[in-house]
């Protein structure tokens, strides 16, 4: 009987159940991480990404399962040990990691964005380019609150930064570089203001311009011709890569995913992109991401500063576009409805489709969608020439 009972004791003491009341904070992780499952399944923010990087937090901070090791992360950091020891020692998660740290996972999940994009837009309205870089003033004011006002590190505020740009997977691949210790809490930041587009963006839409040039229509694009189409990934490619190497990998991947998609002789390898490819790294991404939300490190004041500033950033990206949108809409007579310019945050194509439906509001017969891609898809290229700007400022 005895014996039974030590078992019974061994058991309990080994058991999950028993390490949980070793630390509050555990238990306090497992119930955020319910709360971001329920946002992802039942609220649908961002399901696709927000579910696997709740279920990788759940699974992080479950005690005992040693899926993830961030003492190990430490230790590669410090140059103690190689990536091979963590595929040794490390868990599932450890390695699943290693493409989020070598910045794989990121790059592959912009080729399948540049796979699903149609820069036409773009090309029929190249001014549209200047309100897609306008947008991009959210990431350097939110990098100067960060740092000025909230006192994080240089790296750590350009990383927090980012979120300004709605763009999740450079937010990611940035975060890994500069700030790893960081990536959880700004990862949920930006993926969750996304989903909140259609909420955050249109009181400040209303706010900051008149009804007369929220009614403004405007003129039916040009068409764009398939050479066109196939040159642009190319030479952009080209330009922004010499101009920042340490944007190619984001830059380069997008680019391809595109040329894959406009070249018209690659069609399975543009689906494979943007489908089959990136759901699997989709999955790996959230996943491990969501790992390194550990009750340690996620529970404090920082992670609430981070929530707070990638709001203010997201919000002072909308303002930018907005206010060129305005200096548009005066120097081009009229012509120009300054609503497009709040698409220049690189949510895609969610924001474009907010600036439609707030210029039919406003005018029913108005039709913004395919005005406001422009700026949308010069987001996307905006928001990762910005990550790489910073990275090749602060990565050291």
């Amino acid at each position: 009987m005895e014996n039974i009972l030590n078992t019974l004791s061994q058991l309990w003491e080994g058991s999950g159940f028993c390490l949980l009341l070793n630390d509050w904070r555990q238990l306090a992780m497992i119930v955020i991480a319910c709360v971001l499952l329920y946002l992802g399944l039942v609220k649908k923010f961002e399901p696709l990404l927000l579910v696997g990087i709740a279920f990788g937090m759940l699974l992080a901070n479950l005690p005992g399962s040693n899926m993830y090791h961030p003492e190990l992360w430490d230790a590669y950091i410090a140059g103690e040990i190689t990536l091979t020891g963590i595929i040794h020692d490390g868990g599932l998660l450890d390695i699943l990691y290693i493409g989020v740290k070598s910045g794989l996972y990121p790059s592959l999940i912009f080729m399948g964005v540049g796979a699903m994009t149609d820069f036409g837009p773009l090309l029929a309205n190249p001014k549209s380019l200047l309100l897609g870089a306008a947008a991009q003033f959210g990431i350097f004011a939110a990098f100067i609150l960060a740092m000025c006002v909230f006192g994080f590190a240089p790296n750590v505020a350009a990383a927090i930064a980012i979120i300004g740009g709605a763009d999740g997977p450079t937010a990611i691949w940035l975060t890994s570089k500069l700030a790893p210790d960081y990536l959880a809490p700004i990862a949920i930041a930006a993926y969750s203001y996304m989903a909140l587009i259609p909420m955050i963006q249109p009181p400040f839409m209303r706010l900051l311009t008149t009804k007369a040039e929220r009614e403004c229509k405007m003129e039916q694009l040009k068409p764009v011709s398939k050479t066109q189409k196939v040159l642009f990934p190319i030479i952009v490619t080209v330009f922004v890569c010499l101009l920042l190497p340490s944007v190619a990998p984001l830059l380069g991947c997008l680019m391809l995913g595109n040329l894959f998609k406009e070249c018209g002789l690659t069609d399975r390898l543009s689906d494979t992109a943007q489908n089959a490819m990136m759901n699997i790294v989709t999955i790996f991404l959230s996943t491990s991401v969501g790992a390194t939300a550990l009750y340690n490190r996620f529970l404090t004041w920082q992670t609430f500063f981070i929530i707070l500033l990638g709001l203010g950033a997201f919000i002072l990206a909308t303002i930018g576009g907005l206010l060129l949108g305005k200096l548009m809409y005066k120097l081009s007579g009229g012509k120009i409805n300054p609503l497009i310019g709040s698409a220049g945050v690189s949510a895609v194509p969610m924001a474009a489709r907010v600036s439609q439906k707030e210029g039919q509001r406003a005018n029913p017969s108005n039709f913004l969608l395919m005005h406001a891609m422009g700026p949308n898809v010069a987001g996307v290229i905006g928001s990762a020439v910005a990550a790489g700007f910073l990275l090749a400022v602060f990565g050291g």
